[in-house]
């Protein structure tokens, strides 16, 4: 897994966060001056871990029902704000401003291949 020390290295990086499979944080790192707090990443844990569940569950049922390939497994998971943005992979995200983002940066840093759901 990606450090968060090296994950806080992406332009606009906010904050670097751990969560274990129910969604709870595990380990952060929180940026001078950004207005997260230790609260608001626990529960963005539980909604990756939420939302990845949810498009797995589409995207196998996609698969199923329509004989089409190619959408699971789901690699990632991104949450775009009108402020920052989370990108998700595993049991590791971070939030970056949305002024700076380089979502690819973020994608290939957290080892998720073409995009995020």
């Amino acid at each position: 897994m990606m450090e968060l020390n090296k994950l806080m290295t992406l332009k606009g990086a906010l904050a670097a966060f751990s969560f274990n499979d129910q969604g709870e944080l595990t380990e952060h790192l929180i940026a001078e001056g950004s207005q997260l707090n230790e609260t608001a990443l626990d529960l963005l844990g539980h909604v990756c871990v939420a939302n990845t569940a949810i498009a797995t569950m589409q995207a196998r049922g996609w698969e199923a029902v329509s004989g089409q390939q190619g959408f699971y497994p789901i690699d990632g998971f991104s949450l775009i704000g009108l402020d920052w943005s989370a990108v998700a992979n595993k049991h590791q995200g971070v939030v970056i401003a949305n002024e700076d983002a380089d979502y690819q940066a973020a994608f290939d840093a957290l080892g998720i291949e073409g995009g995020a759901a």
